[in-house]
């Protein structure tokens, strides 16, 4: 409940000195900003869009504009096979959250008055955004993470417990890691054969990234033949391409961008890349408590986090779900009637020795209601005002010499 006090003091200053005329709403219930671009703004009138909040409030921003932009331009959003159509409006995010972790892993600190200045200058980074359906029906866009299992779990608990604050979170990702909850299922995916990087070279998204560069040429579609090769979440000829893990899970997580925040600078995949049209499938399959304790642990550090035997990493641009006891449409809405009071009632009570057949998907921060989901990467979908984190070796090797020699 800050944002319209760092706005007021540090945010609007800057943009008066430089210039800038801005229309402001201040939000007044969830969704709110949502709503207003897809319905009431003018969008025509705007150079772009500003949210002073954490991540809830720029995913917010990013379904109101991406949805206006394909109602718009008559695109289906229901279709998981559709290609998207960019949005022209760039979007700025003025931290003023619990984590924001979209700002910290774009920029590389949450400090207003460096977005404020990013957006003054006019700074433009490029994003990919994914879009989450179930049996063609759309669900949510996901900017950061999809989490399945753990991250799903913690979530699905912290709700129940809001009264107690922020402290929520790690009260819940204590009990989540103490009940050691897994998940059967079957994971299929589209493996990005044709980029350059993997999740595992070591190879940090910065500013001026070459591989967002390169994967932006091919997605520009400059000339017909470019564009017909250039491979996007419509494109039937990669089926063929699907690779399938079968398991037991404790957590199935997709990265679109490093993750990274305060409480683990290196984030959930230290080389996911920004714009480069995939996401990393992280699928971690049921193990010890202590061995996931020591994947968990290597999110803080900067160890491999995927040199694990019970770790496996996919660059892919698309993939499926599929729960073990989900084997049609009818089981799963017993899943959501009557075994969600069992599960329930499991989850409450972490001494019962039996394990729920589902788990929740956690996107960006907010629950989805079905645990059958497809996937899609959708490359360059909106644009921020920003240019990706800077290096500074030149600074630390002029402060020490012998390393500069």
């Amino acid at each position: 409940q800050q944002g319209e006090c760092i706005y007021e003091q540090k945010v609007a200053p800057l943009f008066a000195c430089a210039s800038i005329s801005t229309d402001v709403i201040v939000t007044e219930h969830a969704n709110h900003a949502r709503d207003h671009l897809k319905t009431e703004a003018e969008l025509k009138k705007y150079d772009g869009v500003v949210c002073v909040g954490g991540d809830g409030m720029f995913s917010e921003i990013v379904h109101g504009l991406v949805s206006r932009t394909q109602r718009d331009n008559g695109v289906d959003q229901n279709s998981p096979e559709e290609k998207l159509v960019p949005c022209s409006l760039r979007i700025g995010i003025i931290p003023a959250g619990s984590t924001d972790c979209i700002c910290y892993a774009t920029v590389g600190i949450n400090d207003p008055v460096t977005s404020a200045l990013h957006v003054i200058v006019g700074d433009s980074q490029p994003m990919d955004v994914c879009s989450v359906h179930h049996n063609n029906t759309f669900l949510r866009y996901s900017i950061s993470l999809l989490g399945y299992g753990f991250y799903g779990d913690v979530l699905a608990d912290s709700e129940r417990k809001r009264w107690m604050g922020p402290a929520r979170y790690d009260f819940s990702g204590f009990k989540t890691f103490l009940t050691h909850h897994h998940y059967e299922g079957a994971v299929s995916f589209l493996p990005a054969t044709d980029i350059l990087g993997t999740p595992r070279d070591k190879t940090r998204c910065r500013a001026g990234c070459f591989i967002c560069q390169h994967d932006g040429q091919l997605y520009s579609g400059d000339s017909p033949e470019e564009s017909k090769t250039a491979p996007d979440v419509s494109d039937r000829e990669y089926e063929v391409g699907w690779g399938v893990v079968r398991g037991k899970f404790l957590a199935i997580n997709a990265a679109s961008m490093s993750c990274a925040c305060p409480r683990s600078p290196m984030g959930l995949s230290p080389a996911a890349h920004l714009a480069d049209g995939t996401t990393d499938l992280i699928l971690v399959r049921k193990c010890s408590r202590f061995n996931f304790l020591r994947h968990l642990l290597r999110h803080t550090s900067k160890d491999d986090q995927f040199d694990m035997t019970f770790v496996e990493v996919h660059r892919v641009r698309r993939f499926r779900f599929t729960p073990r006891h989900c084997q049609n449409d009818s089981e799963l809405d017993l899943r959501e009637n009557g075994k969600q009071l069992f599960s329930q009632i499991c989850r409450d009570h972490p001494a019962c020795s039996c394990s729920p057949a589902y788990s929740s998907w956690n996107c960006d921060g907010e629950i989805l209601p079905h645990a059958a989901i497809e996937v899609g990467v959708h490359c360059q979908l909106i644009k921020l005002f920003a240019r990706g984190i800077e290096e500074q070796p030149l600074f630390e090797d002029l402060a020490n010499p012998q390393c500069a020699l």
